[in-house]
This record gives structure tokens, C-alpha cells and sequence, in this order.
């Protein structure tokens, strides 16, 4: 099943966010609906509460009086913190048995609040963030749910910022025109992103670009998406594992085909075999055949790797899995540094790409046609890295 976090700031139309998905068939877990579960009256949820805040914070009746208990954690960072250990791992424990009988190609959407703060974003295949401007939110917090303009102002500061939830974003959803603009956008996403994203995901296919060329202008955001990407990965894998940015989206101010290159470093290709089913799971299937690196310089002779894709037909990505300290492991993080450290080398290469570009229009040929400037770029690298002691740091 396709994991899905769903957040964003309050008053900016997460929930309406939510009910548009439920209507498409997502399944939906809402973390407050399950947070006020796990501390119902009778729960060992409420007994942790009573006992790590006291009695005040019960009502007449022995229901948990969540006035009362907000005004003890509000403003109290230890309060609080005390407050997320009894109740997360509840709801995290909750939510797994709701979705633990889900069908296998349903799309589970977990509405989580405080996803970006209690850092769990990388548990999911994709995280959507919604948003809405400032003013926006005072206004719907003030007339919908009765909020002071302070209180809305402070409940707004309490939470994360916005640049914070939109660095943990794959998506983000804005919400500032009508309910019916929201929905045409919520759509748009579920059939061409989160539907699509599901079926690669349980038939283990990556999603691939168009065979056409396509050179785009450096994007500043590609080594934030690799963030995100190579946490997901980690969270997948045994402690220990590294995986690196690499290639042409790894190196600022150069243009680049928008696809993000990875390397997941292994002891051996037979660890990187064992690991090829988490990581399918995670949103990175294995692409079937035989995969190799140019050796450079050792005519006829290859670097053997395994190759991985992205799942996200959102977000292409090749996930190169290499031996570490193998001369393929080597060249990939040696050429990424060369060409960040040494202006001239990464200007003319973007030269080159302009060229091969107006020769080729398909991507493997214009694959092809840069095989001889790797040559050349091999041993400029080698040189600098002699200069200037370089040492691989993935």
C-alpha cells in the first residue's frame, strides 16, 4: 500500500484536504481522531496522563479535560515533550492496526498535525503538505472556530513554520482561493500522482521519464527533493547504510536533466541483492538486467553495480548501488566534488551538455555521446584529487 503524510499549519484546509482524498478512496487515518482515542476514559493512555499531570486535568465526569491540559503544556517545552511520549507512539500504534487490513492497493493517507515536528516524514512515500497564507488562517480560525486574533497567532507560532513543513513537502497543496479550486487540485494529484505512485509501487515498477531530451536550468531545490529521498532510504534500511546526491542535480549552478542520481554504498553485491526488497517497499524497485559502470582508462572492463528507480512517477530518480571503496563508488563522488570545488570544470561541462544537447534528442544517445568527456573528466579528476588530497566523503 502506498503511504501518504498529510499536514500542514492550522486553519490552512488540511481536513478539507483529507475528506476530497476520502471521497477518491483514499483511506484515511486522522491523528487527532485517534490522539482523543488512545486517552478516552478508562485507557491506560489517560491513567499515564493523570499520573505525569494530576487529577486537575480530568473533568466531573473522568474524561480528560483537554482545556485544562492544555493550559499545563502550553508554553511548557518539557510539559509538551512529556505529553507526545505518552500519546505518539499510541496513535502510531493505532494507526498500524487500522491500516493493518487495508487492501493492498489502497492508498493510506495518515492526517498528521505535527508530522514535520515530531520528524516522521521519512516513514512515508510521500508527504503533502497544505497551505494557505497567514492571513487567510487568522480569518478562518477567528470565524470558524472561534478563536481570539491572539489565540489564532498563537496556536499559528506554536507549530512549525511554513518554510520548515514545505522542506519536508513533496507536495504542496495551496489553498488560498475557493473550496472548489482546493478540490480540482486534490484530484489532479490523486489520478496523476498518488494512483499511478501506488500501482508502480505494488508491481515493483520504476516510473521512468520520456525518452526525449530534456536539459533544465540548475534548480536550487534538487539537493533538498535528495534530502528527502536519501532520508526515506535510510529510514528503510539496517543503521549504518550510506547513501550519497551525486551526479549533475548534486552540483550547484549546473544544468542537469531533472533526475535525481543516488548511491546507496554496500560491502558487497550480495548485501545489495538482500537489501533490494525493503527498498522496493520504501518506493525504490530494482530495475531488471545487468548494470555496469565504464571502467575509465581499462579498455573492455566494467564496474558491475545494481540499479535502482523512484516508484513517484513525481519525481525521477535513479538509486545507483554501488560496492564502497570500489573504483565506480569512487569515480561518482570524485567527479561530484571535482565539479563542485573547480568552477572551470563544471562551466565547461555544462558547455558540453549545451552541445550534445542540440546533437541529441534522446537520452540515451546523448548518454553515449558524453562517454568521452568521462575519460577526459576521469583523469582532470584524478589530477585534482592528487592536488589537493582529496579524500571520498559520501
Amino acid at each position: 500500500m502506498l503511504k501518504v503524510g498529510l499536514t500542514g499549519g492550522i486553519g490552512a484546509g488540511k481536513s478539507a484536504v483529507a475528506r476530497r482524498l476520502a471521497q477518491s478512496g483514499a483511506v484515511i487515518a486522522d491523528a487527532d481522531v485517534l490522539s482523543r482515542e488512545v486517552v478516552a476514559r478508562g485507557t491506560d493512555g489517560l491513567g499515564e496522563i493523570v499520573a505525569a499531570f494530576g487529577s486537575g486535568v480530568l473533568t466531573a465526569d473522568g474524561d480528560l479535560d483537554r482545556p485544562a491540559l492544555a493550559a499545563k503544556v502550553f508554553g511548557d517545552e518539557s510539559a509538551r515533550r512529556t505529553l507526545e511520549k505518552i500519546i505518539h507512539p499510541r496513535v502510531r500504534a493505532r494507526t498500524a492496526e487500522l491500516t493493518h487490513g487495508a487492501p493492498a492497493d489502497a492508498i493510506v493517507v495518515n492526517d498528521v498535525p505535527l508530522l514535520v515536528e515530531t520528524g516522521l516524514a521519512p516513514s512515508y512515500h510521500l508527504v503533502i503538505v497544505v497551505e494557505a497564507d497567514r492571513e487567510q488562517r487568522l480569518r478562518r480560525l477567528v470565524e470558524n472556530r472561534g478563536m481570539t486574533t491572539e489565540q489564532a497567532e498563537a496556536r499559528i507560532a506554536a507549530q512549525a513554520a511554513d518554510a520548515d513543513r514545505r522542506r519536508a513537502a513533496d507536495v504542496v497543496l495551496t489553498n488560498d482561493d475557493t473550496l472548489d479550486d482546493l478540490h480540482a487540485r486534490v484530484d489532479r494529484l490523486f489520478k496523476r500522482r498518488l494512483r499511478p505512485y501506488e500501482e508502480n509501487l505494488r508491481t515493483r515498477v520504476s516510473a521512468r521519464p520520456d525518452r526525449r531530451l530534456h536539459i533544465a536550468g540548475s534548480d536550487p531545490s534538487w539537493p533538498e527533493q535528495a534530502g528527502r529521498l536519501i532520508a526515506r532510504i535510510r529510514h528503510a534500511l539496517p543503521d549504518g547504510q550510506t547513501v550519497s546526491h551525486i551526479g549533475s542535480t548534486a552540483v550547484p549552478g549546473l544544468p542537469a536533466k531533472d533526475i535525481v542520481d543516488l548511491m546507496l554504498g554496500v560491502r558487497t553485491l550480495d548485501e545489495a541483492d538482500a537489501l533490494a526488497d525493503r527498498l522496493g517497499a520504501a518506493g525504490f524497485p530494482r530495475r531488471q538486467g545487468e548494470w555496469y559502470d565504464n571502467a575509465r582508462g581499462l579498455p573492455g572492463q566494467t564496474w558491475p553495480k545494481r540499479l535502482h528507480g523512484g516508484a513517484d512517477p513525481g519525481r525521477t530518480v535513479n538509486l545507483h548501488v554501488r560496492v564502497t571503496g570500489s573504483p565506480g563508488w569512487r569515480f561518482a563522488l570524485l567527479m561530484r566534488d571535482h565539479l563542485r570545488a573547480v568552477p572551470e570544470a563544471r562551466d565547461g561541462y555544462a558547455e558540453a551538455k549545451a552541445r550534445w544537447a542540440t546533437e541529441h534528442h534522446d537520452r540515451y544517445t546523448y548518454a553515449d555521446a558524453k562517454e568521452p568527456w568521462f575519460d577526459e573528466e576521469a583523469l582532470a579528476a584524478d589530477e585534482w584529487a592528487a592536488a589537493t588530497g582529496w579524500q571520498p566523503h559520501p
